[in-house]
């Protein structure tokens, strides 16, 4: 008997001898976050855009998502992707919250409307799935059933767009004071009965006022992609709800071992995009580590 064969026989012994502990934590289910983004204005080093995308890499990332529009040329975007190799899975609309689809006026719905129809486009030539949008913005001005009504009539303008791009629209909770429980939001992307829509799921935004497993668990295979943000409860009651958000991937109140659980539960399994304060290579390091911790957990 070889080295090899003697090390091979002596572990499966030991497997043995052990209850097949040590085999049962190789068979355990992949995690669920399992493909690495951040967003792009988080970047703060002062290099060339393929410099960037390639630090990226480096640092562990898989992917960055893009706002839509952005000041970038597509002839710019596509070398870097094709030279760095970084994927851009999704784009971000930048229109929502300064033209909301609820707003009163319909003209300042149209330009939101327009921004998204132009996103998906964008998105498609990126190489991406799918556009983040904030559906409706609800305040003194612009009550509960106008926003439901209106960015509902919006949305249906666009989804044929969506599927001739093949590209989904991903709704997320932003403290927009709307869709504010899990059922709601599954009601809401279910009215449109089809799969061009869904949820993108930010952990850290729902703390305040839920558990992202709730949620995870509730909007089920609706959820197309991940937002990863920490949120800190003793940081709300003691300094104010928007300092919650002031603590870092990992030391917060997001309970990423349910988190993960409720996503494996699910079905889910792909991207989780960091959402939180950028910086330069150190920093992005540091978010890049603080990932890997959570998404292990």
């Amino acid at each position: 008997m070889n080295r090899r064969n003697f090390l091979q026989h002596t572990a499966i012994a030991a497997l043995a001898t052990s209850g097949g502990s040590l085999l049962q934590s190789r068979t355990l289910a992949p995690q669920p976050l399992n493909k690495k983004s951040l967003k792009f204005g988080m970047i703060k080093e002062d290099i060339p855009l393929v410099e960037k995308f390639k630090l990226l890499l480096e640092l562990g990332y898989d992917g960055v998502e893009l706002d839509s529009p952005n000041d970038l040329s597509e002839k710019e975007i596509l070398q870097a992707r094709d030279e760095s190799g970084i994927i851009i899975p999704g784009v971000v609309n930048s229109i929502h919250w300064k033209s909301p689809l609820s707003d009163p006026d319909p003209e300042v719905r149209k330009v939101c409307t327009d921004s998204m129809i132009d996103a998906l486009h964008k998105c498609k030539l990126y190489g991406g799935t799918t556009v983040l949008l904030v559906p409706a913005v609800v305040n003194d001005q612009v009550s509960y059933g106008d926003a439901w009504s209106r960015s509902v009539e919006e949305i249906k303008k666009i989804l044929p767009e969506a599927h001739k791009t093949g590209i989904k629209i991903a709704i997320e909770n932003v403290w927009n004071n709307f869709l504010l429980s899990p059922l709601e939001a599954a009601q809401y992307v279910d009215q449109f009965e089809s799969d061009h829509i869904g949820w993108y799921m930010d952990i850290g935004n729902v703390v305040r006022y839920g558990w992202p497993e709730h949620w995870i668990k509730a909007l089920g295979n609706r959820i197309l992609k991940v937002d990863v943000k920490e949120y800190s409860r003793k940081k709300q009651q003691e300094e104010g709800i928007w300092k919650g958000f002031d603590v870092e991937i990992g030391d917060g109140d997001c309970g990423w071992k349910k988190v993960n659980e409720a996503l494996t539960e699910v079905g889910y399994s792909g991207w989780g995009s960091a959402e939180v304060s950028g910086g330069d290579r150190e920093r992005l390091q540091e978010i890049s580590t603080r990932l890997d911790r959570v998404f292990a957990l």
